[in-house]
């Protein structure tokens, strides 16, 4: 009798401390028991490791895999820029290119003039030199030039060619950014014409970096 008792004691005290390992962090699989603290040297190297390729990449990164996150991401905002500009002008009405809004507000063909010599100005620091668009004889010759220049950007993003006097952030902040305003200031000059821009999801749109030009996509998400 004495035999059994001393035996369920024994029992009882292995219990309590295997209970007692598992509340103080012990790992326990396949009942081996591996305290955390042996880990810890092990967490430094863990945490150097590169991580793991991001699986759900557009396919057509593989494309451009020597192109570093900042270029890729401009590359894709110029992708925006051309959405977003033809989506203000897409069935614009008769001569809204010469659309006068008043108080020496531009026209939209002057913004397209603009739009393109502030990404001219952009691609110097690419190339050097300087650049001024000169007026051309229509409107839609000034569109072609502007989204010309979206596509000169595109190769200097994708090829090694480096940035003098100023960074990637800097590009984005400054020109692209100032492009992109002037989208939005059409927009705006559509719906002072009379005939304003029906708006939609942007997050949906079907936008790519691989087309720049002024054929873009129909809205995916319109809003009702």
């Amino acid at each position: 009798m004495r035999r059994e008792e001393g035996e369920a004691g024994r029992k009882g005290e292995r219990e309590k401390g295997r209970k007692g390992e598992r509340e103080k962090g012990i790992l326990d699989s396949a009942h081996v028991f591996c305290p955390l603290s042996l880990l810890s040297p092990f967490l430094p190297l863990a945490l150097s490791l590169p991580p793991a390729p991001f699986s759900s990449l557009p396919p057509r990164y593989t494309a451009t895999e020597k192109m570093d996150d900042k270029r890729y991401m401009l590359r894709h905002f110029l992708a925006a820029l051309a959405y977003r500009t033809q989506k203000a002008l897409r069935d614009a009405p008769e001569g809204f290119g010469d659309f006068q809004a008043g108080n020496d507000v531009r026209t939209p063909e002057e913004l397209i003039r603009h739009m393109t010599s502030v990404l001219g100005y952009a691609r110097t620091f690419f190339i050097g030199g300087e650049y001024r668009p000169e007026p051309l004889p229509t409107f839609r010759d000034e569109i072609e030039r502007f989204h010309d220049m979206l596509g000169q950007l595109r190769l200097h993003l994708e090829s090694e060619m480096p940035l003098t006097g100023l960074t990637e952030e800097q590009l984005l902040q400054g020109q692209f950014s100032d492009a992109m305003t002037h989208a939005g200031q059409l927009a705006m000059l559509r719906r002072l014409h009379g005939k304003p821009v029906r708006s939609e999801n942007f997050i949906h749109a079907a936008i790519s970096a691989e087309n720049l030009t002024p054929d873009q996509p129909e809205p995916v998400a319109p809003d009702e």
